[in-house]
């Protein structure tokens, strides 16, 4: 995760993948997936922020990707304490 404070009220996420990141359905899905569970708790993180995930293949459940991006916030100290 690369993410940059941006100066305003809102944050901006962008999703990027590795190279050799299967076909285009898996690689659309994938992004799909993340942007969805960006959207579910995009309340929870600090605002003013532009953040970039990239994103590696794996066989990975929406619980585990949000747990994983969960944890990546919260290691770049992103997360709302309330």
């Amino acid at each position: 995760m690369i993410y940059v404070s941006n100066g305003l009220a809102f944050n901006r996420f962008a999703v990027a993948l590795v190279r050799k990141y299967g076909n285009s359905v898996e690689r659309n899905k994938s992004k799909r997936i993340l942007r969805e569970i960006y959207r579910e708790s995009k309340d929870s993180y600090i605002s003013g922020f532009d953040f970039v995930i990239v994103l590696y293949p794996g066989n990975f459940t929406f619980i585990e990707r949000k747990k994983q991006l969960y944890s990546l916030m919260k290691r770049g100290d992103l997360v709302k304490i309330s």
